[in-house]
C-alpha cells in the first residue's frame, strides 16, 4: 500500500485536461490513499482520488452573500461519473458569478488581490473542510504550483495541521517570473506570493518538475533536491508510414492562446504556398472570438472545435502530421519558457510525424529539436523551406520516427516516472523531521 496523499491542486484529474498529468505521478497508487482539494466549478471524474473536496469562487460569493449557503462539496469515487460519460462543466448559470470566476482567473494584479481577499482563510478552512481532512488524516501534501495564492496557503495549512511535509510539482515558473510593472498592486502581491512560497519549501520536502531545465534552477534556489518526471502518454504507436503528400491530415490539439493561435497562421499560410488546398484541422475549446478570428480568417485552417479525448487519440492515429506551436512574443514566451505539456508525450508516442514552430527560447521547441525527433523552426523564413523537407523527405521521416520513439522510451515512460515519484514519496516521509 501506497502513503496517503493529498493532493491540492486547482483542477480535478481528467484525460482531456492538463490534469491528466497526475498520470506520471499516480497512476499505480490506490483510490482510498488519495484525495484532492480543487477549487474549479468543473464536476471531477472517475480518476486516481478517493475522495475530493471543491470549494469554488461562486460558493465562497455566496456564502457571503446568503450566510447558510454551505462552502464546500464533497464526491466520493464510487459516486463520480466515467469521463466518457460526461462533458467539461458544469457552467455556473449565475452569469455574474460567471463574469467574477473569469476575473479571477485573469492575470491582472487587481483581480488577483481580490481573489487572494475573496479566499480568506475564514471561508475556506470551515469545519466541514477540516472534518474531511481529518477523516482522510494525510502522510504528504502534493501541491500542483500555481500562482494563485489560496493553492500552497492551503497546501500549508493542511502540512502544518498534520506535520507532513509538502512536494510540489513545478511546470511552469511561478516564483521567479518577474516584470517591472507600474501597478503597485503587482509587487505587493508578488512580495506576499514569494514569501508564501518560501515558508511552503522551508517547510520540508521537495518537488517534482516537468524538465530538467526548470528542475536545475528550483533546486539550485531552495537547496532542494528535487527530480524529473517527464509527462507520459497513453497513445497508441503506430506502424511507420510516409506522409501522404497528395491530401495530408495536418492537426493541431489544444491551447491556442499565448501567440499560438498566430503560429498556426504562419503555418497554415506557408502550407497554402507549397499547395493551396493542404490545410490544417484546429482542434481547440477556445471561444475567445479575437483569439478564434486569427484562425478562422485564414483560408488554409479548419477551426474544428472540441472533440473528447476519445476522438483526440483516435483522430491522431490518422494524422499524416501533428503541429506543436508556441508563441514568439516575450510576453508569451515567459509563459512557456519550461513547459512540456502531455501533447509532447502524446505526440510522440504516436509515431506521426511531428512539426513544431515557435521562438528557440521555448522549452518545448528546444527539447524537440535537441533530441531530432520532430522538424522544428523558429525563423517565418525558414518555415516552407521545413514543411517542404518533412512533406517530401522520407528518409527525414523514418529518422524523427526512430528518435521519437527512442525519447519515448528514455523519458516519457509511465512506468519509469511512478517509480521516481514513489521512490520519492518514500525518501521525503522518511526524511521529514516532525517536531
Amino acid at each position: 500500500m501506497h502513503p496517503k496523499i493529498l493532493i491540492v491542486a486547482p483542477v480535478p484529474y481528467r484525460r482531456s485536461l492538463m490534469s491528466r498529468s497526475y498520470e506520471s505521478y499516480f497512476a499505480n497508487w490506490e483510490h482510498e490513499n488519495l484525495a484532492q482539494f480543487f477549487s474549479s466549478p468543473q464536476t471531477p471524474v472517475k480518476g486516481h482520488c478517493g475522495t475530493l473536496f471543491q470549494i469554488t469562487d461562486a460558493q465562497i460569493i455566496r456564502s457571503m452573500t446568503k450566510r447558510k449557503n454551505k462552502v464546500g462539496k464533497i464526491f466520493f469515487y464510487d459516486d463520480l461519473p466515467f469521463e466518457k460519460d460526461t462533458v467539461i462543466g458544469p457552467k455556473d448559470k449565475n452569469k455574474v458569478l460567471q463574469k467574477l470566476y473569469k476575473m479571477g482567473s485573469r492575470k491582472n494584479y487587481f483581480y488577483r488581490m481580490m481573489r487572494k481577499i475573496l479566499w480568506r482563510k475564514k471561508y475556506w478552512c470551515t469545519p466541514e473542510f477540516n472534518e474531511w481532512l481529518e477523516a482522510f488524516s494525510p502522510e504528504c501534501v502534493f501541491m500542483y504550483a500555481s500562482d494563485d495564492y489560496f493553492i500552497p496557503q492551503i497546501a500549508l495549512y493542511a502540512a502544518e495541521k498534520f506535520n507532513i511535509p509538502i512536494i510540489s510539482a513545478i511546470g511552469d515558473d511561478h516564483y521567479f517570473n518577474d516584470k517591472f510593472s507600474l501597478n503597485p498592486l503587482y509587487y505587493l502581491y508578488r512580495g506576499m506570493y514569494h514569501r508564501l512560497i518560501d515558508k511552503v519549501f522551508r517547510h520540508g520536502g521537495s518537488a517534482v518538475y516537468i524538465s530538467d531545465k526548470i528542475r536545475d534552477k528550483y533546486n539550485s534556489e531552495f537547496s532542494i533536491n528535487g527530480k524529473t518526471i517527464y509527462l507520459s502518454s497513453e497513445s497508441e504507436t503506430r506502424d511507420f508510414k510516409t506522409i501522404n503528400k497528395t491530401n495530408p491530415l495536418i492537426c493541431y490539439f489544444g491551447n491556442i492562446r499565448q501567440g499560438r493561435n498566430e503560429s498556426l497562421s504562419a503555418i497554415a499560410s506557408a502550407l497554402g504556398k507549397i499547395n493551396k488546398d493542404y490545410m490544417v484541422n484546429v482542434y481547440s475549446g477556445q471561444n475567445d472570438k479575437d483569439i478564434v478570428k486569427v484562425l478562422t480568417d485564414n483560408k488554409n485552417i479548419r477551426f474544428m472545435g472540441v472533440i473528447p479525448y476519445s476522438e483526440v487519440l483516435e483522430t491522431i492515429k490518422k494524422a499524416d502530421v501533428l503541429i506543436i506551436v508556441e508563441g514568439f512574443k516575450h510576453k508569451h514566451v515567459v509563459v512557456t519558457r519550461y513547459s512540456l505539456s502531455t501533447k509532447v508525450a502524446d505526440s510522440l508516442q504516436s509515431g506521426v510525424p511531428v512539426l513544431a514552430y515557435g521562438s528557440d527560447e521555448c522549452a518545448v521547441i528546444n527539447y524537440l529539436r535537441d533530441n531530432d525527433c520532430a522538424a522544428v523552426c523558429s525563423d517565418n523564413n525558414e518555415l516552407e523551406k521545413t514543411i517542404r523537407n518533412l512533406l517530401t523527405d522520407e528518409e527525414y521521416q523514418k529518422r524523427l520516427y526512430n528518435n521519437a520513439l527512442e525519447i519515448i522510451r528514455k523519458n516519457h515512460n509511465l512506468e519509469k516516472s511512478n517509480k521516481i515519484f514513489e521512490d520519492l514519496v518514500d525518501e521525503v516521509i522518511c526524511d521529514y523531521k516532525k517536531d
